[in-house]
């Protein structure tokens, strides 16, 4: 993990973020569990996950909760809340019109009325079993849990944050950062060693914690971003780290095969940036066509072989629905 000195204007001091492979449980273990509920973090923890990911929003009253995005009708059973119909509306939501009942639009207290269920039923029947046994967690529920699972496994298991739509909920007076950096301070967790990172596709957040605080800082990146060495060069000046979609690393061919190796993994090592890859499934609907199982889309592939080629290409950690496969390719990989 980066050690680094308040006030520095770069981050580019020799050192990894993690202990390297990693696998990092994303949005929990929810490849078995309903994303992002304290029972998928928990899981992932049993199963050896060196760090969970998740992604915060806030509520109407300013409170981080963990969610993949604001509209709640995908994972919640918000929906059959009579007390809530007036607060379903349509807003613009990265370029596109979304309809539904937003976390910035309730607060904490009524977010607590909701139970949590399986985004995907059709593609993880199995996970829909636990549909309504949970609430939707804040993030001091998450960190508060995930402590407690390392005390009782008696290892270290990190925490990386996502931070959703920052300069969105800003402008609605929402901003991210002030509930995070409290939280953090809160919990004794606001330090380089703490095992927390802050992760972003916003660059003005990420650059904006990089002079208030010193946990590691990863800024993500998607097909399409720009990656030259200027970019990179950039990035290095207020990042520890790197999340990019695995085609970044290993691209697709026309059909539907991986790629030779890209040359970012090198790259980012020359400027002392870890790599973390997003996000690995198992299902064959997401697996490159050489790691399917068969045609249907639900049934599980070799995704230890695509964490396998990963690793290969020479990433730091692997960020996956299903931590417990993953293990197997580094376990065999070390």
């Amino acid at each position: 993990m980066s050690v680094l000195t308040a006030g520095l204007p770069t981050r580019s001091i020799p050192s990894r973020l993690v202990v390297t492979p990693a696998v990092v449980a994303h949005r929990g273990a929810s490849g078995y569990h309903p994303e992002h509920t304290l029972g998928a973090y928990r899981a992932a923890v049993r199963m050896g996950a060196d760090a969970v990911e998740l992604d915060v929003v806030p509520t109407a009253d300013g409170v981080l909760v963990v969610r993949h995005e604001s509209e709640l009708s995908a994972t919640t059973d918000v929906a059959d809340h009579p007390g809530l119909a007036d607060r379903r509306t349509t807003r613009r939501v990265g370029g596109r019109r979304v309809t539904g009942w937003f976390t910035d639009d309730l607060t904490l207290a009524e977010v607590r009325t909701l139970r949590c269920r399986e985004r995907h039923p059709a593609l993880r029947p199995g996970n829909t079993l636990h549909d309504g046994r949970e609430g939707v967690a804040t993030l001091g529920e998450v960190l508060a849990a995930v402590g407690t699972e390392s005390v009782r496994r008696e290892r270290a298991v990190g925490v990386m944050i996502e931070l959703k739509s920052p300069a969105r909920f800003a402008a609605r007076g929402l901003p991210l950062e002030e509930p995070l950096l409290a939280e953090l301070r809160c919990r004794g967790l606001d330090h380089a060693r703490s095992g927390v990172t802050v992760m972003s596709f916003d660059r003005g957040i990420l650059r904006r914690l990089a002079s208030r605080t010193t946990v590691p800082l990863v800024q993500l990146l998607d097909v399409g971003d720009r990656l030259d060495a200027v970019a990179l060069d950039a990035i290095e000046r207020y990042a520890d780290g790197v999340g990019v979609h695995q085609a970044l690393v290993r691209p697709r061919t026309p059909d539907g095969r991986l790629d030779a190796p890209t040359r970012l993994v090198r790259e980012a090592h020359r400027r002392w940036l870890d790599v973390h890859v997003w996000t690995l499934r198992a299902e064959n609907r997401y697996l490159p066509v050489e790691h399917r199982l068969g045609d249907d889309p639900a049934v599980l592939g070799d995704l230890p072989g695509l964490a396998a080629d990963l690793l290969d290409a020479g990433v730091d950690g692997l960020i996956t629905d299903h931590p417990d496969l993953a293990l197997r390719a580094v376990a065999a990989a070390v």
